[in-house]
């Protein structure tokens, strides 16, 4: 019989796997970011049952951090697929024993077509490991399961190798969280990445007079915008102001209308800028418990965002 195994024993001999395999990698690591980052084609991932499902995922990493990429099924590969490979792609090929046989096929053409190989395998000597030009050895770790069969650590330290070069391959490219917005727009995650240029309101749309108007006109321009203020503005077109409906309330009297605006403004208002996040508005907004605010640019207004703007998009 086997011995009982508990979902912690699992769980500790993956981690184990893990801190083996860290503590494996080397130059030959190294050499594959560099070849991977380095590289202006395609990263085609392919490796077939587990490791193809780990290399799918390796596969979309890749791709959702700046690094072209897609996965080659390798039977479909040997019935026409082939056609997907260029001369000017490199191919990351998973395989835990480095022998399966559904490989051979895009081995082969990749000898012919000179397409460099990138080999995930635990067996350095293997016909894949001989095939590639660079080798990533899974360090021997025995499966987490009793019988030793069940493709677990190894699958396990594949997916996290996938990982680790695509994290390397993201800083080597200097892709930052704006370029990962562009590749993530849909979804949570494009929402919090959304720039406040983004979102804001610019033009004639911004509720803007001038330092030597009265209360009365930045009341009508205040209700024109919609955005319950108004911003003030310097003789040189910077923000120095903002005067909202809470400051009317609190200041109003009969003779509130003839009142310098610049006597009732609150000065140093709130700013953000354009390329600030969004989420970030968000918490301002939160914590300030205001409800707008101007965007600037070297102190002059080129736009504005609204709560109800963030409300929207899910932010708040």
């Amino acid at each position: 019989m086997h011995e009982n195994w508990s979902g912690a024993d699992v769980i500790r001999r993956e981690a184990d796997a893990l801190a083996n395999l860290a503590a494996c990698l080397d130059e030959s690591f190294d050499a594959a970011v560099s070849l991977i980052a380095q590289h202006t084609g395609r990263v085609i991932v392919t490796g077939i049952g587990k490791s193809g499902l780990v290399g799918r995922k390796i596969s979309a990493t890749l791709a959702s951090t700046g690094t072209p990429s897609l996965f080659l099924h390798p039977a479909e590969a040997s019935h026409g697929d082939l056609g997907m490979l260029s001369p000017g792609d490199l191919v990351l090929m998973i395989s835990k024993s480095g022998e399966s046989a559904e490989l051979a096929d895009i081995i082969e053409y990749c000898r012919r077509h000179a397409i460099r190989i990138i080999a995930v395998t635990g067996e350095q000597g293997s016909t894949l490991g001989r095939a590639a030009h660079i080798v990533l050895r899974l360090p021997k770790t025995a499966e987490a399961c009793p019988m030793n069969l069940v493709p677990t650590t190894s699958t396990t330290m594949t997916l996290a190798l996938g990982d680790a070069l695509a994290i390397c391959c993201l800083q080597s490219r200097q892709f930052h969280s704006a370029h990962f917005r562009d590749l993530h727009p849909g979804g949570k995650l494009g929402q919090k990445l959304l720039r406040v240029r983004d979102l804001m309101h610019t033009g004639e749309a911004m509720p803007l007079i001038g330092e030597t108007e009265t209360a009365s006109a930045a009341i009508l321009e205040m209700t024109r915008g919609c955005f319950g203020c108004v911003g003030v503005t310097a003789q040189n077109g910077a923000l120095s102001g903002i005067f909202t409906d809470g400051d009317l309330r609190r200041n109003f009297t009969a003779a509130i209308l003839e009142r310098p605006i610049e006597s009732l403004m609150t000065r140093s208002p709130h700013r953000v800028a354009p390329d600030d996040f969004a989420a970030d508005v968000a918490h301002l907004f939160s914590s300030r418990r205001i409800p707008s605010v101007f965007v600037v640019e070297h102190d002059i207004p080129v736009g504005i965002i609204h709560i109800h703007d963030l409300m929207r998009r899910g932010l708040i």
